[in-house]
């Protein structure tokens, strides 16, 4: 992984067989990083798993191994407790060209993830919703 940072921006290279969200927490231990949102993503992905959320507590994974384009990766990093959460949602090409996309659950790079984030100083944090069961997004006062 290589990444650089100027102003609230940083880009990150990750390289072929790194698993995506080790090498983005790295990237977020690295530049100090409270919240950041993904701004852009390109690449190749392996060996990835996405989710579609169908009620409370279940995400339907589904896990595909043959490599697709990363087409789009958009969400939100945030610190907590000293972890990092991820809520992140991907896009893919197939080699058919077909396109599939749900909540990224896990990918394993196969070529190369050229990811932006933005750094920002608005606190926020994720906690599970009773009604929903999902992790919501809560903005700190």
């Amino acid at each position: 992984m290589q990444s650089k940072e100027k102003g609230n921006l940083i880009v990150c290279r990750l390289f072929s067989g790194e698993d995506v969200f080790a090498a983005l927490q790295e990237v977020c231990e690295k530049h100090g990083v409270k919240a950041a949102v993904i701004v852009s993503a390109a690449g190749q992905i392996a060996e990835f798993e996405l989710g579609f959320f169908k009620e409370k507590g279940d995400y339907l994974p589904e896990k595909f191994a043959e490599p697709a384009e990363l087409l789009s990766l958009n969400g939100l990093v945030s610190q907590q407790e000293g972890k990092w959460e991820f809520h992140l949602h991907g896009v893919f090409s197939r080699p058919d060209k077909s396109v599939t996309g749900g909540h990224f659950i896990a990918g394993k790079v196969s070529i190369t993830a050229e990811i932006v984030l933005m750094k920002t100083g608005i606190a926020i944090q994720r906690k599970t919703e009773e009604t929903t069961g999902l992790r919501g997004l809560f903005v700190n006062k």
